[in-house]
């Protein structure tokens, strides 16, 4: 099956400058962006929605958990930092939004930012040390969600007798996606993602074997065009497309009503 996320914004836009003699009568928008972009998605039959994490924007888990909460089917990818917070944190965070959200989010995580920006948000750590942390982080949230009595002890966290309560709701360990095309980068994927996203132009044979391939492409409103690209990544066995709408409400609707279509004439199905 082919799979198609929408990317929410997670800016506010600008309000309209008007002239002082102008009254604005238009009715209030209908909330915020990244909400209606969700309920976009899952209206028109979309796969997901990833929520990046913008230095300059709002908290992505936390726009994140919004859209979770006013959609009912759609997957959720929420993008952030080994260094946002403890993989123990994280993992009870994301427990508990399993848990209320039938286990539809998963994890982005955000391993080789630019330095500048990693260093504002308190990140000093560089090179390929990032790629150690992730190994950690991911391994000892992988550890605490499995359940009582974890304990480990690693250069950049640690852990005692920790793990989660037993849950009578399956809550899955969220869906891990990862990205980057250096030797630690496909390393690191091999060892923990389910996707590993691509930028265009990279090699589709560079993903590791058992890791869906996805590739992240910006949509500029022509759907046959944006479907051809699509077909021609298909052929190289990528599954998965992470989109960068212009408009994202407009266009996740453009993609359900004119490209899925196109792509579920010759794959069967496509969301």
């Amino acid at each position: 099956m082919t799979r198609v996320h929408v990317v929410a914004p997670t800016r506010a836009p600008a309000p309209a400058v008007l002239p002082d003699f102008v009254t604005d009568v238009r009715p209030p928008a209908p909330g915020p962006e990244h909400r209606a972009t969700g309920r976009a998605a899952e209206l028109g039959g979309l796969s997901g929605v990833l929520v990046p994490f913008d230095p300059g924007g709002h908290d992505a888990l936390v726009l994140a958990a919004a859209v979770l909460r006013d959609t009912r089917r759609i997957g959720v990818t929420v993008e952030f930092s080994a260094a946002a917070a403890t993989p123990v944190y994280a993992a009870k965070l994301s427990a508990s939004l399993q848990r209320y959200h039938a286990g539809r989010l998963a994890w982005w995580l955000a391993v080789d930012q630019d330095p500048a920006v990693a260093r504002a948000h308190g990140d000093v750590l560089t090179g390929p040390a990032r790629y150690e942390r992730a190994d950690e982080f991911l391994t000892i949230a992988r550890g605490v969600w499995s359940g009582r009595g974890y304990s480990r002890e690693g250069a950049h966290f640690a852990v005692l007798d920790g793990g989660l309560p037993d849950s009578r709701v399956a809550r899955p360990f969220p869906r891990v996606w990862l990205s980057g095309t250096s030797p630690e980068a496909l390393d690191l994927s091999a060892r923990h993602a389910d996707v590993h996203v691509l930028a265009p132009g990279d090699d589709p044979a560079l993903v590791p074997d058992g890791v869906a391939a996805a590739v992240r492409l910006p949509f500029a409103g022509d759907a046959g065009a944006f479907t051809d690209q699509l077909r021609a990544y298909e052929a190289h066995g990528v599954t998965e497309f992470v989109v960068d709408p212009a408009d994202p409400v407009a266009d996740a609707y453009r993609l359900a009503e004119h490209v899925l279509p196109r792509l579920a004439k010759e794959t069967g199905h496509a969301g």
